[in-house]
């Protein structure tokens, strides 16, 4: 199987090596290019095609999230994970808005970067649990104060599936909760985003907390 191919984005080299020590090929990745800025991701992706971006937020000239909105603006280009020691909630928020397929904390462990990598390359989202609550908290806050009620063209199942989507379960986790296949759960996933008009997870889950289909616990 070939490996995931991974494009690192970040302006500090302190960082980059740190990054080429941690995604080996031996975990089936593979950093197929290094951008110290935001600004260089287009031309770098044309000469090295990646299966997912890994990128910081705070960069000199094209910060992340700025990045990641013109990067998703194609319907062809890779995922995007967040990467960021910043947890700061307006900046997380921002990504995940501007088409982020999750974030993960620079602090976390290498085997959870490994994991996050991995399941965004297979198509799913990755939330860092470490900051999750709050940065979908920010999206209940900056909503109405009385959450809309669920829209009537999803069914019940596909809404349990939204639910889910939007908490950080991948595909097969949601399968394992459900009692269902992930082909089903593809096909339940395929269906909710033809209804809704989106495009990908980091839509639905922003969808889904704009309107207040999922309020974060303890909110």
């Amino acid at each position: 199987m070939s490996p995931v191919r991974v494009l690192v984005v970040d302006d500090q080299e302190l960082v980059r090596t740190g990054l080429r020590r941690i995604l080996r090929r031996r975990d089936g990745l593979e950093i197929v290019a290094e951008c110290a800025d935001g600004s260089e991701v287009p031309t770098t992706l044309a000469a090295h095609p990646a299966d997912v971006v890994v990128m910081d937020l705070r960069m000199p000239r094209v910060d992340g999230i700025t990045a990641t909105r013109l990067l998703r603006e194609d319907c062809d280009a890779p995922p995007v994970l967040v990467l960021t020691t910043f947890d700061d909630d307006e900046l997380l928020s921002g990504a995940l808005r501007a088409g982020a397929a999750g974030f993960i904390l620079k602090d976390s462990a290498a085997e959870e970067l490994v994991r996050a990598v991995h399941a965004v390359a297979a198509g799913d989202s990755w939330l860092d649990p470490a900051v999750t609550e709050r940065v979908l908290a920010a999206y209940r806050d900056a909503g109405p104060s009385h959450p809309a009620p669920p829209v009537p063209e999803l069914t019940e199942r596909e809404l349990e599936v939204l639910r889910a989507v939007a908490g950080g379960r991948t595909n097969a986790e949601i399968a394992a909760d459900l009692v269902i296949s992930e082909l089903t759960v593809k096909s339940h996933i395929g269906r909710i985003f033809a209804k809704l008009g989106l495009r990908d997870r980091a839509a639905a889950i922003v969808w889904a907390f704009d309107h207040g289909i999922v309020r974060p616990a303890g909110r």
